[in-house]
């Protein structure tokens, strides 16, 4: 008699029959990172499928990072775990709302943040992370006037950063790090005195003055990991974890509790789940489905921040 396969095994047979690729972002649960080719976040992770031969991307993180991995690989199948694994960033900005705007000024450069739509990155001049944020704004003529968008405590620290006084700043946040609270850290830093503190840049400015390290998700933990220090109080969201210990099992990593669930964790990320993932390489359903002339329009600002260097 044969013995009854684990969920993660019939995922390895689906990926090895499906010639696929299996991505999982950085704030994914354990059981999915484990089985994954490539962790890392939304850009990294689009561009890591680009390296492989196969046929289909199972991309582990939410939709409009699937978005970006279809655009840069349109000849391949992307598939999601969920529909539903959405983010309040992209729910923040809708395309046509953007599209008004740029309609009553059309002399601004529009940045947009990678946490959005397709349809919004299609009608942005140029993209970036928030690893590079800085680096794209400063590479706009400083007389120009740009919209950041979506998120507002990026911007504000891109503006801050950059002194550019010429830039608005869309009212978008996400829904896990806007609602970290100062109080909080500043309990975790009486609790843990000699710890550092590293904090993603969507963190509010009262927050952000409290760190000693600001960064993205991949530098938060290329930071940490670096670090002589053996502790530190990370202030994004909790999945990284996984890759914080496995990559320095010596040290030491406190999560604070945002003001939204008590906790410190996306509820559109732990939407996926193995069962899903099964699924929909089964499936191959959820499936990105966008038109050549989208993907087209929202490569061109992907490309305009790719040739920065």
């Amino acid at each position: 008699m044969l013995a009854t396969k684990t969920i993660a095994e019939e995922i390895l047979d689906l990926k090895r029959d499906r010639k696929a690729i299996l991505l999982a972002h950085h704030y994914q649960e354990s059981e999915i990172q484990e089985l994954a080719d490539s962790i890392g976040d939304s850009l990294e992770l689009a561009r890591k499928a680009q390296q492989f031969e196969g046929d289909v991307i199972a991309f582990c993180g939410v939709w409009f990072m699937a978005e970006t991995a279809k655009v840069l690989n349109p000849d391949r199948i992307v598939v999601v775990p969920d529909r539903e694994a959405g983010c309040s960033l992209v729910d923040s900005c809708p395309a046509d709302q953007l599209k008004a705007w740029k309609h009553r000024h059309p002399d601004h450069a529009i940045v947009s943040y990678i946490n959005t739509s397709v349809e919004v990155k299609a009608e942005s001049d140029i993209l970036c992370t928030s690893r590079n944020a800085v680096q794209v704004v400063n590479s706009i003529p400083a007389s120009q006037p740009i919209l950041f968008l979506p998120d507002i405590n990026l911007g504000n620290y891109v503006k801050q950063q950059t002194g550019r006084e010429n830039m608005k700043i869309w009212q978008g946040a996400c829904i896990v790090h806007a609602t970290f609270p100062a109080r909080r850290v500043t309990s975790a830093k009486a609790e843990h005195p000699t710890a550092l503190v590293a904090a993603h840049p969507e963190c509010p400015a009262d927050v952000l003055r409290l760190a000693d390290f600001i960064g993205s998700t991949s530098a938060i933990i290329d930071w940490c990991v670096k670090h002589p220090h053996n502790e530190f109080i990370i202030m994004t969201e909790s999945g990284v974890r996984h890759s914080l210990e496995r990559l320095a099992p010596q040290k030491t990593f406190h999560f604070v509790a945002n003001e939204q669930c008590n906790c410190s964790e996306c509820p559109y990320m732990k939407r996926n789940t193995l069962e899903k993932l099964r699924d929909c390489l089964r499936d191959l359903t959820p499936r990105v489905e966008l038109t050549a002339e989208l993907m087209d329009r929202a490569r061109r600002p992907v490309e305009r921040m790719l040739a920065l260097r």
